[in-house]
């Protein structure tokens, strides 16, 4: 059934049709969201929306955790930082504080800003051999 809403259908073709590296990087732009809408949760007292917020945002870092291939070196590094990113969301619940959550997010945005150099840096690589074929 096709969906009414054409935002919806736009959303779900971008997931579909996305490669593995666009997919982390939205990964990582729905953590930032999540977690900006938490810190706005906490400003207005939705004690509700901040726990939810938090939590789809941890539940992001577990995904991004689940897609580190442990044989790299890097990546070792990069599950220390994801758990602890996951656990400073906890105590930023718990204890209601804006300030982890800005922690936590500068975090974040330095995985989101990499991934997207990595991304630009390997279609450069993909189509620098197409520029010296059509010279």
């Amino acid at each position: 059934m096709a969906s009414r809403n054409p935002y919806e259908a736009y959303k779900n073709n971008s997931v579909t049709t996305a490669s593995p590296g666009e997919l982390t990087l939205m990964l990582y732009n729905g953590c930032l969201k999540f977690i900006n809408l938490a810190k706005h949760a906490i400003e207005n007292k939705e004690i509700e929306q901040r726990n939810t917020n938090i939590q789809k945002a941890q539940n992001i870092i577990s995904e991004l955790m689940l897609t580190l291939n442990m044989d790299v070196e890097i990546s070792k590094n990069m599950r220390s930082l994801y758990e602890y990113a996951n656990r400073r969301l906890m105590e930023a619940n718990i204890k209601q504080d804006i300030s982890i959550l800005e922690e936590v997010e500068g975090i974040i945005t330095e995985f989101r800003d990499v991934w997207k150099q990595v991304i630009q840096l390997n279609r450069q690589r993909q189509h620098a051999p197409l520029e010296s074929v059509n010279r």
